[in-house]
């Protein structure tokens, strides 16, 4: 009996993993069980002896440097790919980025530049690897980015980084109907909060863990693994009928008022 999310056969490329407590590595992790083939990214060098045994660990058989503020990176990661693959059936995009100082002062007195970097690391990342995925998704394709419920409501000291991932859901709209008639479609995965590298940024990150779990209604915050169950199903043919979607994986806080 054929599995309901099912990805043997199918390549996918996953941007983002800082290490094994990633969202992306969770993510990474699914579609790998699923039985999906991996390129997967790191950001540098530096980064690179935490990403490559996760990589490694999920038989990716492409391991390969992406910072998307060096021109030229991420265009060579695709063509990469379009080298050794060909084709290409899904991203996953799980990248995030503000200067320390714009991110922990208030909207109103976070700098123009700062702004700028966040809105191109975090949302316009996310098109520009649409652009690039959409010509090797010959038989359809499936996008993905990770998102938060700052974007829909105000999040103490989430600050900035509110409008960019509300300007980041918008785009995944936008995105999912002019790629419709190529058959391809476009979700932001909105989960709830988990200690991460990236979380770390985020002023007094362990009181707002210790809120959403009291809010939340079963009192658990969700894991990795439970966001990695939700990108695989997206990404395979079980998800077809999604696009344009803000998916809430976060144990239903979501909900609550």
């Amino acid at each position: 009996m054929t599995a309901i999310v099912d990805l043997v056969g199918k390549r996918g490329l996953v941007v983002g993993i800082a290490n094994d407590h990633s969202i992306a590595a969770g993510c990474a992790a699914a579609f790998a069980q699923a039985g999906a083939e991996l390129a997967i990214t790191y950001l540098n060098e530096k980064a690179e002896p935490y990403v490559r045994p996760v990589a490694e660990s999920l038989a990716a058989p492409m391991i390969v440097p992406c910072d998307v503020r060096i021109p030229g990176q991420l265009e060579s990661v695709f063509e990469a790919i379009e080298k050794q693959w060909g084709r290409l059936d899904f991203v996953l995009h799980s990248i995030a980025f503000a200067p320390r100082e714009d991110l922990r002062t208030g909207v109103v007195n976070c700098s123009a530049e700062g702004f700028a970097l966040a809105m191109d690391v975090s949302c316009h990342s996310f098109i520009r690897m649409a652009k690039l995925a959409a010509p090797l998704m010959t038989d359809g394709g499936c996008l993905l980015t990770v998102s938060f419920y700052g974007a829909d409501r105000v999040v103490e000291n989430y600050n900035l980084m509110g409008p960019v991932k509300a300007a980041l859901e918008s785009s995944v709209r936008y995105i999912a109907a002019e790629l419709a008639s190529r058959r391809i479609r476009a979700h932001a995965i909105s989960a709830g909060p988990i200690k991460t590298r990236a979380a770390s940024g985020i002023d007094r990150f362990d009181e707002l863990l210790d809120e959403v779990r009291v809010r939340t209604p079963a009192g658990q915050l969700v894991t990795i693994q439970e966001i990695g169950r939700v990108a695989a199903f997206l990404a395979s043919g079980a998800g077809a009928p999604l696009s344009g979607s803000i998916i809430y994986a976060d144990n239903g806080f979501h909900t609550m008022a």
